[in-house]
């Protein structure tokens, strides 16, 4: 049978989301970094698909998965958060149908900004992007350390933190730090975060002024991270440090991009580089300077 490209129901989303295990497995292992991902409830993925339906895209050939492709949108913002191919069906085309139809939903929503996040050694796939406009801007690190060692490094934080309300005033004073590290509202992916129980956010007030945010995951993952000025970077970094080390989890990650102090503060504090991406736009896009994402696909 010919491939089919069709929209993804909510069903299917547990086996796309093993697809994309083992497509992200494959691609690793090749490249000399292991296996780095596991299986996860695709929770995001059905919020997505909620919300914009136009964005999330199955290949399919003789009943079986060939592909998944998840776009979503968030004001003038297309990003593509997951293209995935199975194993072996590299090179058939099958990503360049999914990519054209993830295409259509940044045309149908009316984004003027598009941006991805890939790995920064998979050029077949980068490939494809340039050829469609998307640019290499910035490199990404994940950054990893066990717990105990950045216990021995931990200091005081220098910012207070308190928690994010789900209030007006404060989704008015993220929607103000986001427009100015992105230049584009996030008002429905923090109110996603904040429903999780899993996830803590927080502000950063330096002299009673909130001038950043982070979320925080039991996990000890950090993400996303933004803050109001650049000068505010290395204490609200630290902070999220502290944060992430008091919830107990045994390994902390953070994604930085280069462009980042934040970078320099994790190599001193023992931090290894443990995976490298790299963000991709159709113009420049963003201050890296000044954010730090949650994850290649929530950004």
């Amino acid at each position: 049978m010919p491939l089919v490209v069709r929209p993804a129901n909510a069903d299917e989303l547990v086996r796309a989301e093993e697809l994309v295990t083992r497509s992200i497995n494959d691609l690793t292992v090749r490249h000399g970094f292991g296996p780095i991902a596991t299986s996860r409830s695709p929770d995001f993925q059905a919020f997505c698909l909620r919300d914009d339906p136009r964005g999330v895209w199955l290949a399919e050939d003789d009943g079986e998965i060939a592909g998944f492709a998840l776009s979503w949108v968030s004001d003038r913002l297309w990003f593509l958060a997951e293209l995935f191919v199975a194993p072996g069906r590299q090179g058939q085309g099958v990503g360049n149908a999914l990519l054209d139809r993830t295409m259509q939903h940044a045309s149908q929503a009316g984004a003027t900004e598009k941006c991805l996040i890939t790995f920064a050694f998979n050029v077949v796939s980068q490939g494809l992007y340039v050829r469609h406009g998307l640019l290499p801007r910035v490199s990404i690190l994940l950054c990893t350390a066990e717990r105990e060692s950045l216990v021995r490094h931990a200091q005081d934080p220098a910012l207070r933190t308190t928690p994010i309300q789900n209030t007006a005033a404060d989704f008015e004073m993220l929607r103000g730090l986001d427009f100015a590290t992105l230049g584009v509202s996030r008002e429905k992916h923090h109110r996603y975060l904040l429903a999780n129980p899993m996830v803590e956010g927080i502000f950063f007030e330096d002299g009673g002024e909130r001038v950043g945010y982070a979320y925080v995951a039991a996990t000890g993952h950090i993400g996303p991270l933004a803050v109001m000025h650049a000068p505010a970077m290395p204490g609200a970094f630290r902070a999220a440090l502290a944060m992430a080390i008091a919830k107990g989890a045994p390994q902390i990650s953070v994604f930085v991009p280069g462009t980042s102090e934040a970078l320099a503060i994790a190599a001193s504090q023992g931090m290894r580089f443990t995976l490298p991406m790299v963000l991709m736009s159709w113009r420049e896009f963003g201050d890296w300077t000044r954010y730090l994402p949650r994850n290649p696909g929530f950004m």
